[in-house]
């Protein structure tokens, strides 16, 4: 289902400049969901947000936006290709659409990651590679009655 044209902004998308520590702080310290998240800005051309994870992320992909990831702050493994790396401050992920990837544990919390998806990531645009695993209904917190 494509809901492009119904697009509702998670953002006023008027402000520029954003202090991403205070912006952390606005963070739940817990959830039910696998993720929480704040955005900067959310067009239906590219959206960028951080957000904080919670446990482990399954194995998914997105079939219609590439994802560039930057870990702001935490530690754990991601995965991507094949492959679970170190995630820690300062390291980028780029997964363009259709790639596997995930973040199996969470090491050091908070895990905290500045995203920018182009075009916008829709919110039913996760699909896990696992249907077991999860749903993108408790993907993220806003997703999820908590």
């Amino acid at each position: 289902m494509n809901t492009q044209n119904t697009h509702t902004p998670q953002s006023d998308n008027a402000r520029r400049v954003f202090d991403v520590q205070e912006e952390i702080k606005k963070l739940p310290e817990r959830t039910k969901s696998i993720l929480a998240d704040e955005y900067f800005s959310d067009f239906p051309e590219a959206s960028s947000r951080i957000f904080r994870v919670y446990r482990p992320l399954p194995l998914h992909y997105h079939n219609e936006c590439d994802e560039h990831l930057y870990v702001v702050s935490g530690a754990g493994l991601f995965h991507i290709d094949g492959q679970d790396l170190e995630a820690r401050p300062g390291l980028f992920l780029r997964f363009p659409k259709k790639t596997v990837h995930g973040f199996p544990a969470v090491a050091e919390d908070p895990l905290v990651v500045l995203s920018v998806d182009v075009p916008r990531r829709r919110p039913d645009d996760v699909v896990f590679v696992n249907p077991d695993d999860a749903t993108a209904a408790e993907f993220m917190q806003r997703n999820t009655a908590v």
